[in-house]
This record gives C-alpha cells, structure tokens and sequence, in this order.
C-alpha cells in the first residue's frame, strides 16, 4: 500500500522502519531533520505533511501532543487540505497519545471532509517499537479498524479495538496512571530498602519472584539501580499524559489522588531540570525528599 507516516521521533523512526520492511511504499515527514535510518531506507520524504497525505491511502501520525495533531491535520499544508478529493477513501490512523475529547473533536472533523479516521496509541515504549511488539489501543468504526489493522500488525502485537473514536486514547490515559503509580511504587520500594541497608539488587531480584513482580519491576528497577535514565519514554511525556488524566477526572468529576501525586513527582523532577530523562528517573524525586540515593 502506499503509506504516509508523519512524525520521526524515538518511537515514529522504528515504526515507519517496519512498515518500510514490510514493503509498502512509505511516505514520510518529520517535524525536523529526517532521521539518517530514514535517509537509508525505501522511505520517501516529503516537504509537508499536505504532500505525505497526498501521496497515502493510510496516514499515521505519531507526534508528542494535542496540539502537534490539530497543526498536522488543520494547521497550513495539513493533512485535511489533501482529504476527500476522490479516489479511495483516506484513513488517518494517529498513534500519539492526546486528549479523548480533542480526539474525538478530531475524527468528526476528518469524518466531515470525506475521510476515515482511528485513535490508536500505543504502549511498550522504544523497545517495542523497534521490536514491533508494541501494545497498540484503538477506537474507530469496526469495518475502518479491519481495514488497518494488517498495517497496525506490522508494528504491534497486542492490538484491541476498544470502542469508538476517544476510546483508544481513553485506554492510553488509564495505562499511564498505572505505569506512572507502579513507577512510584518500585521507587518507594527500593529507596526503603536500600535506606535500611540492605541491597537493592538483591531486594529486586527476591521481588521478582514473589507477587510484587511486574514489567516495571524488573525494567525500571534496574534502571533505578544502574542509573541508566536514557530515554525510552522522557518524564515530560509521562507528565504531559498525567496532565491528561487530571484534566479529564476533572471533566468527569473524579478524584485521582494516586495520580496527582505521581505527577507532582515527574513535576519535581523537571523543575529539577531531568524532564529529558526517562519516566524511571522519577526515583530521583523521591531520592531528593529522603536525601538518600538507591544506588
């Protein structure tokens, strides 16, 4: 098929990559510079978005906020100046995490000019993008996600439909709150640990065999332990997705107090100038409070 991908980042690069190597015809656009990966593959770059989609049956968009999609698909030479105009009709398939309400917003507006459209963000992070395993949560028309979903098999393994537009990005929220809590959790845990002397290698290799285990436990245990805060998934765009969260329970009336307290611990890092850093270097909140490092 031809293909558009719009957004090269840590997670867009890999994912337009495998498409790529799955032989469909990709045309690509990125906010800066086009990746060298990008330069040396089949990939055909663009000069504007309006241009990708032109040249697309299915448009993906992978960008960091709500924002950075209502430019890409209404901003000047968007993606919406090249839709209904004949032919087979488009899908835009945006696998950013942004709000549910815009989303929504987004799908009529796309709907209106003669076009498909499906939230599908994703989870798992570079590895999974690059491995193509990531966990991909989508809400659409059931017939629009049928007819991408070999595309999204390209790049994901755990692919649901959740319900209707919103409803994927709905999902992505609810996966940030646990993350961002679980992250707290193993923080608080081994900082104990460690506080009281013993050894938290040792500490996170007894948990890991016992019910405390989880994915966040052992990836992002390590990381607080051999301090390796390169980025997989940076601190500003974990508190962009808490913000999300907040501003939604405060639409729906909710109280997520676990919640808040988790974004005040990314809050705390990025006035601490580590908003760059990966989600696990928000031990170093904690870390501060405590006067106490893990390792």
């Amino acid at each position: 098929m031809k293909l558009g991908f719009i957004g090269l980042g840590i997670m867009g690069t890999p994912m337009a990559l495998n498409l790529v190597n799955a032989g469909h015809t990709v045309y690509v656009s990125a906010a800066r510079r086009v990746p060298d990966a990008i330069k040396d593959s089949a990939a055909i770059p663009c000069t504007t978005v309006q241009e990708v989609a032109s040249n697309a049956e299915v448009i993906f968009l992978m960008v960091p906020d709500t924002p950075d999609v209502e430019s890409v698909l209404f901003g000047e030479n968007g993606v919406a100046a090249a839709l209904g105009q004949g032919g087979e009709r488009k899908v835009v398939v945006d696998m950013s995490s942004i709000s549910p309400m815009a989303t929504k917003a987004f799908a009529q507006k796309i709907n209106a000019l003669g076009a498909d459209y499906v939230d599908a963000p994703v989870s798992g992070g570079e590895v999974g993008a690059k491995a193509a395993s990531l966990t991909i949560m989508c809400g659409g028309e059931p017939a629009v996600f049928e007819r991408v979903r070999p595309l999204l098999e390209k790049m994901g393994k755990n692919i649901t439909l959740v319900g209707g537009n919103g409803d994927g990005q709905t999902t992505k929220v609810a996966n940030q709150i646990i993350v961002a809590l679980n992250i707290a959790a193993v923080g608080e845990a081994l900082l104990f640990a460690s506080k009281a002397g013993a050894d938290p290698a040792k500490v996170r290799e007894a948990l890991m065999g016992g019910f405390a285990s989880s994915r966040i436990l052992e990836v992002h245990g390590e990381r607080m332990i051999k301090r390796t805060f390169a980025p997989g998934f940076r601190i500003r765009l974990h508190q962009k997705d808490l913000g999300l969260a907040l501003q939604g329970a405060r639409e729906l009336g909710l109280a997520l107090p676990q919640t808040a307290g988790a974004a005040q611990l990314m809050q705390a890092c990025a006035a601490n100038g580590d908003a760059e850093l990966d989600h696990s270097a928000l031990v170093k909140a904690l870390e501060l409070m405590g006067a106490h490092d893990v390792a």
